[in-house]
């Protein structure tokens, strides 16, 4: 039970019909920026039955309005607009308030159905209910895009950006961290020549997160529930159909680019249907571009909430480590090639298609891929590998296996970025001399020795990063133009070898490493 739970069990027992009281509160897995429980209630009528009841909370009970969020308050009111259009939604029951001691969030209908998004993608009693999904998935966008904000009393309290403010707001975000990150510059530099000489387009309400692991689904009806209005506003409506078909939410089914379940047309002929009006492809393509984008500068903003203390926990520096996955993402989209990849990708196995070996075995890199036989040998104590791989090994084995819920996904989040710094121990330092290379052929005035000797691995990533913010500063003052001779290569190959480290299953990663 959560430690706010004696003021909870007062709220529900105060504000939901025929609850006696809480007999239980599971935080449940999942859910990037806010928090979700599974209230279990005993009933008045009927002492020895219960009913289930769902919370939304803030993270740490904390309401982050205006963190490039709504509110909770705001996103209740956005649900129950949205129900009384059609929309299939929980029904919002209770807002929270600051007095009843249990933070920022609100009390919703518990619906029953499928909302992970891997397996909405992938299980296999869900196959009809795929069929029909992304149809549906448009007709319920076109329901959000008619919902009359005024009357509806939405104006006020929601955010309203047209596609250029929206981008500047997305960028100046990125602008404002601590990393380098040239792609996602980029990308914005793109996006921005995109937008010249558009038109003008209608506003209209927007869900703006509207993908595959925030819809739930049922195996006859399809789609039952649209979830997670945090970051709703009132924008370009082909906003909500590019998001939906990132790459990001496609769960390794790349080829599927409705949140890798359904095509496009399905998408469009659901979303028509219901609107009337045509879909216009380009402006989705571009909102489409425009979500890898975004969820790049979100995943760094993830690790930002880490490192202030705001939210703590070991989930959100691998989700930070995300961002290179969006980076391919825009990369495959904008530039796409192929990519000449440094031995030490090819030789840790990183391109093979199952990844042949693990960072323990023998290996041509030598260093820390030396054979444990050759350690023991020569009396060395376990390595770091060795002490690294025990521990992520513990978390994916014993500690998951004994756990189940919030924790025992955290233990595979753990086990992940343990995998992330072994690899990064193992290749990085030859990726980040290929990258000085690559870099001071764009920017100059690279070193590789430093007073007569070679500069060791740290000097090296020190250089690295200098140069990158000499490449980001160029493309964000526009004094180095997109085409310059060697960018997009240089782009391409930087962000894959990254990927290499931080995810190579990533589909984004399989596909250009086939190429």
């Amino acid at each position: 039970m959560p430690e706010f739970s004696d003021a909870l069990d007062v709220v529900v027992r105060r504000e939901i019909a025929d609850c006696a009281g809480l007999a239980d509160a599971e935080r449940l897995s999942g859910g990037a920026s806010m928090e979700t429980y599974r209230l279990v209630c005993r009933r008045v009528s009927d002492p020895d039955a219960s009913f289930v009841v769902c919370l939304r909370r803030g993270p740490d009970g904390e309401d982050r309005e205006g963190d490039n969020v709504t509110g909770v308050a705001a996103e209740a009111q956005c649900m129950t607009a949205a129900r009384a259009a059609g929309v299939p939604e929980p029904e919002v029951l209770y807002v929270l308030r600051a007095d009843d001691g249990v933070g920022a969030g609100f009390l919703m209908e518990w619906l029953d159905g499928v909302t992970l998004g891997a397996r909405i993608a992938r299980l296999p009693e869900l196959e009809n209910a795929r069929s029909k999904l992304a149809f549906q998935c448009g007709q319920e966008m076109a329901r959000i895009h008619r919902v009359d904000v005024d009357a509806a009393e939405l104006a006020p309290v929601l955010r309203r950006f047209d596609p250029a403010d929206y981008l500047a707001e997305t960028w100046d975000r990125c602008k404002e961290m601590p990393t380098p990150q040239p792609m996602i510059d980029y990308a914005a530099r793109w996006l921005a020549e995109q937008l010249s000489g558009r038109g003008s387009v209608e506003l209209t309400l927007v869900h703006n997160d509207f993908r595959n692991g925030n819809i739930m689904v049922d195996a006859d009806a399809g789609l039952i529930a649209v979830l997670d209005w945090e970051t709703a506003h009132i924008g370009d409506p082909m906003r909500d159909l590019g998001w939906m078909c990132t790459n990001s939410w496609r769960f390794g089914q790349r080829h599927l680019p409705v949140g890798g379940f359904g095509h496009y047309e399905d998408l469009f002929a659901g979303y028509e249907s219901v609107a009337g009006h045509s879909v216009d492809r380009s402006r989705v393509q571009y909102w489409e571009v425009f979500g890898s984008f975004w969820w790049a500068v979100g995943c760094l903003g993830m690790a930002d909430r880490y490192r202030m203390g705001s939210d703590a926990t070991v989930e959100r520096p691998g989700i930070g480590r995300r961002s290179s996955e969006c980076q391919l993402d825009c990369v495959n989209l904008i530039i796409p090639g192929s990519v000449e990849f440094q031995p030490a990708v090819r030789e840790l196995g990183l391109l093979e298609p199952d990844f042949g070996r693990r960072p323990s075995e023998p290996s041509p890199l030598g260093g820390s891929h030396t054979s444990a036989q050759a350690h023991a040998a020569a009396g060395d104590m376990p390595r770091v590998d060795e002490l690294l791989e025990s521990v992520r090994d513990f978390l994916h084995g014993e500690v998951r296996q004994a756990t189940e819920g919030r924790t025992n996904f955290l233990a595979l989040v753990a086990g992940n970025s343990i995998d992330i710094a072994l690899r990064e121990r193992l290749i990085a330092p030859q990726l980040h001399r290929y990258e000085l290379e690559r870099l001071t052929a764009l920017v100059g005035d690279g070193m590789a020795s430093t007073g007569g000797h070679s500069a060791g691995d740290a000097e090296v990533a020190e250089q690295v990063t200098a140069l990158r913010w000499r490449l980001v500063h160029a493309l964000r003052d526009g004094s180095m133009p997109l085409e310059t001779a060697g960018l997009a290569n240089y782009l391409r190959t930087s962000v894959a070898h990254q990927v290499a480290i931080d995810q190579p299953k990533y589909s984004a990663f399989r596909h250009i490493a086939s190429l």
